[in-house]
This record gives C-alpha cells, structure tokens and sequence, in this order.
C-alpha cells in the first residue's frame, strides 16, 4: 500500500512539474494577434502606398527577443500596377518571398510590461530584405494597457542598402528611403 501511494506522488508531482513547465513556457512567448505594415515610397511626383495586414509576430517575454515577418506578396497597392511593378521588378518576390526583422529589445530587463504605460524602446536586430540583412537600430513605443501590447514603430529603410533597383525612367516617382510602420498588438490577457 505504502509503494502505491508513492507511485501515486511520484507521478502526480512529475505531471504537476511537466504541466507548470508547459505553462511556464507558454507564457512566455507569445504570437502577435495581428500585425500591420505600410509604406511609403513615392515623392512629390506619385504616391506610392503599400500596406499588408497579413505580417506575423512573437515576443519572448522572458528575455525581449522577438521576429518579426511578412510575405512580401501580400503588400496591397492602390494601383494593381503598381503591385506588379512590386513584386516582380523591386522586390523579386518570387525569388524572395519574405522580409523578417529579428532582434532583441534593448535594456529590455528594465521594462515592466506588467504595468500599463508608454515605454519608448530601441531594438537591435537584422532586417531581412531582398535577400539582404542589415543590422539595425530601430526606435519604437510598447505601448501597455490592460493586458495588452501595442508595439509601434516608424523607421526609413534605402533601398539602396537592400540592393533594391530603380530603374532611372522611374527614379523621381520613387524615393530611394522607403518609410516603413509597424503596428503590431498582442494579448496577454490569455496567459493569466
């Protein structure tokens, strides 16, 4: 009876180790809800707006790591042209089917993201873009409320540094220094 019992906690405290350990891990990173990316690249000449809802985000909230990626084909423009002139001449999107910004948050240890608020941050990581990684500093807001995180971001990406070809026919309709925002919201609130 005595090694029944035993048995019993031994396998009690091995699945009740086994499930906090699940949990533990679950909470700690979490997937973006949604995440919205648009740009601009035009100049005085033409307006060249792109935006994707279709981007994809994680956050290790443990450490401050954190991905970020988006299908380059599922940039929408006004103008179907312009989309195809995208995809195809710009960004070869057959060929490089994703763009991917992965970093780590910096001084991340000394957020509180457990309390609502407005923290401006900087994040140090590699941009991915036309088969080209850079690595970037790039400023943003956390911004927290009620369980919830909103991160943001606005940063300017040169083609140039992307390899990324204009051809001069076009070169005063397209700016050489894309503006790029970020809009990405997760939820905590289903980790308590």
């Amino acid at each position: 009876m005595k090694t029944k019992i035993q048995i019993a906690l031994f396998v009690l405290t091995t699945l009740f180790t086994v499930s906090l350990n699940a949990q533990e891990k679950k909470s700690t990173t979490i997937k973006a809800d949604s995440v919205i990316i648009d740009f601009h690249a035009g100049t005085p000449l033409e307006d060249i707006d792109a935006k994707s809802t279709d981007a994809k985000g994680i956050i290790k909230l443990s450490t401050g790591e954190f991905a970020f990626v988006v299908s380059n084909r599922s940039f929408h423009f006004k103008r179907s042209l312009m989309e195809e002139h995208f995809n195809e001449n710009y960004m070869e999107s057959d060929k490089y089917k994703v763009s991917t910004y992965k970093g780590k948050i910096v001084d991340y240890d000394k957020l509180d993201l457990s309390k609502d608020g407005t923290y401006k941050v900087v994040t140090k990581g590699i941009l991915n873009i036309h088969g080209v990684e850079q690595e970037r500093e790039i400023e943003g807001e956390i911004i927290v409320k009620d369980g919830k995180i909103h991160i943001v971001s606005t940063f300017m990406v040169k083609l140039e540094e992307h390899k990324i070809k204009i051809p001069k026919v076009v070169t005063e309709k397209i700016a050489e220094e894309v503006k790029v925002n970020v809009n990405a919201y997760f939820d905590t609130n289903n980790l308590r």
